[in-house]
């Protein structure tokens, strides 16, 4: 919308770069371009404000599918005013001198004029089209057949009109058709998603077996492998009984030589000391029996005093002592004689031999 000040009883007009303004005074064209700005006369002037940036138009509306069924169609489209002066001739685009604004509603023919086209274009491709392949393939031949249609339509260059682009966003059906729609899908989806879930249960029933399999053969394994640790405790438990066995009996055998070797010492030595005993024996009888007897007395009087108890103190009564002299002097007297008796015989012993 143009602005608009008073001054004075006149009018300043400024309007925006995407305005086409024109104006004309007193019937003739005084100023036609876009972004104007100029003084004017509101008694004498009238003034068209045409827009001709691009500007986008929804549409929605209802269409029949060839199997009877309504679907919504939603699209877009864009146009421009190419020719502002047609556009300007062809509807009213004037502006109120005072206040800038449309006097009319342009914008609204226009999209009523560009609704009603592309909806006649839609609704013959539509009605010749299935539900089911309108919802699959329908955006993109209805987009097609709309912006061909706009571009043939002859109305349009006339009013100044250009057709840009055309967006279909979507054809859909009633709510209950859709419904009816998507359930073999939500089916095919969920039968899709059983299976997963029991090819997921099957795959993990393997796995688990595997796993199961793979515990139970390391059972085995560990039980072999403690199978061949008895064993070998048990070889080795008999080889060190049998070398434990050999070592006793090597010295059971050594301590029997041993001792055979000390029972031979001993009694080669009991021999020895026997035979130096027995030769001491002789030696001591053979020098007795040679001895005189009165030598051998004496040695056993010697000896019977060497046995004899000691005594501390003895007592003899004159009646003892009387008696014991009288032998004493009995048995020197014997000796005497008998030593006499001896000498003249072995004198005379030895006389007899040197003769």
């Amino acid at each position: 919308m143009a602005d608009i000040t008073r001054r004075l009883g006149l009018r300043h007009l400024r309007s925006a770069p995407t305005a086409h303004i024109r104006h004309h005074r007193n019937g003739r064209l005084a100023h036609d371009g876009p972004g104007l700005s100029f003084w004017f006369r509101p008694l004498s002037a009238a003034l068209s404000e045409v827009p001709v940036d691009d500007r986008e138009l929804a549409v929605a509306f209802h269409a029949r599918t060839a199997d009877f069924q309504d679907v919504t169609v939603q699209a877009t489209v864009t146009y421009r005013v190419s020719d502002p002066a047609l556009a300007a001739a062809r509807l009213d685009f004037s502006v109120d001198p005072d206040t800038g604004s449309w006097r009319s509603a342009p914008l609204e023919q226009l999209s009523t004029l560009l609704t009603e086209s592309a909806q006649q274009h839609a609704l013959d491709v539509l009605a010749r089209t299935p539900l089911a392949e309108a919802l699959a393939d329908g955006v993109a031949a209805v987009r097609e057949r709309i912006g061909a249609g706009l571009a043939a339509e002859p109305r349009l260059p006339a009013t100044g009109i250009e057709v840009v682009a055309v967006r279909v966003v979507a054809i859909r059906p009633e709510p209950e058709v859709e419904r009816a729609l998507r359930t073999p899908a939500r089916e095919r989806i969920q039968q899709d998603a059983d299976s997963a879930t029991y090819e997921r249960r099957a795959v993990a029933v393997q796995r688990e077996r595997a796993i199961a399999e793979n515990e139970m053969a390391s059972r085995i394994e560990l039980a072999r492998q403690e199978e061949r640790l008895v064993e070998q405790h048990g070889t080795n438990a008999r080889r060190e009984a049998e070398e434990k066995a050999a070592a006793d009996a090597v010295r059971t055998e050594a301590e029997a030589a041993r001792t055979v070797a000390l029972a031979r010492a001993e009694a080669e030595s009991a021999r020895t000391v026997g035979e130096a005993r027995a030769a001491a024996q002789r030696s001591w009888l053979t020098a007795h029996a040679s001895a005189d007897p009165a030598v051998l007395h004496a040695l056993a009087a010697t000896r019977l005093a060497e046995n004899v108890p000691r005594i501390e103190s003895l007592a003899l009564s004159p009646d003892v002592v009387t008696g014991l002299l009288a032998k004493l002097g009995h048995g020197a007297g014997a000796a005497g004689r008998g030593g006499d008796g001896g000498a003249g015989r072995d004198a005379g012993e030895r006389g007899g031999g040197r003769s």
